[in-house]
């Protein structure tokens, strides 16, 4: 189950030299994870609208080389397992030479927003999921 995105690297992303600030490649995951959702039907509008938060308690990101100012990025999103009350996707953003520039994992968890606590993963999700 992987999700491949496009991304133009734009110049309010990089510093004076051209390269991306750190900083956006969990922007460009996120871009990743919501089309890797939006693929199966699921997007956090529906989520939030049925109550549902997925805030991310964990990032981490392996940073191999750098991505520049109007660089083509392909970012690869793949579910690392099916979810429980967590989901957890791994990442690769690669270039347009096809060069791994970042390796990166979220993990987020699904809130209730009405109780304010973690919930299992909701049965609608987990029906598009294993489809």
């Amino acid at each position: 189950m992987v999700n491949e995105t496009e991304i133009r690297v734009r110049y309010g992303e990089t510093d004076q030299m051209g390269v991306v600030y750190h900083g956006n490649y969990a922007v460009y995951f996120e871009i990743g994870r919501t089309e890797w959702l939006r693929q199966f039907g699921i997007s956090y509008k529906e989520m939030e609208d049925n109550g549902i938060m997925l805030p991310v308690v964990s990032l981490e990101v392996k940073y191999k080389k750098s991505a520049t100012y109007d660089d083509v990025l392909r970012v690869r999103t793949s579910l690392k397992k099916l979810p429980t009350a967590t989901i957890e996707f791994d990442y690769q953003l690669v270039n347009q030479n096809d060069e791994v520039l970042s390796l990166g994992n979220t993990r987020l968890v699904f809130i209730d927003m009405k109780k304010n606590r973690p919930m299992r993963c909701p049965s609608f999700i987990m029906d598009k999921l294993e489809k």
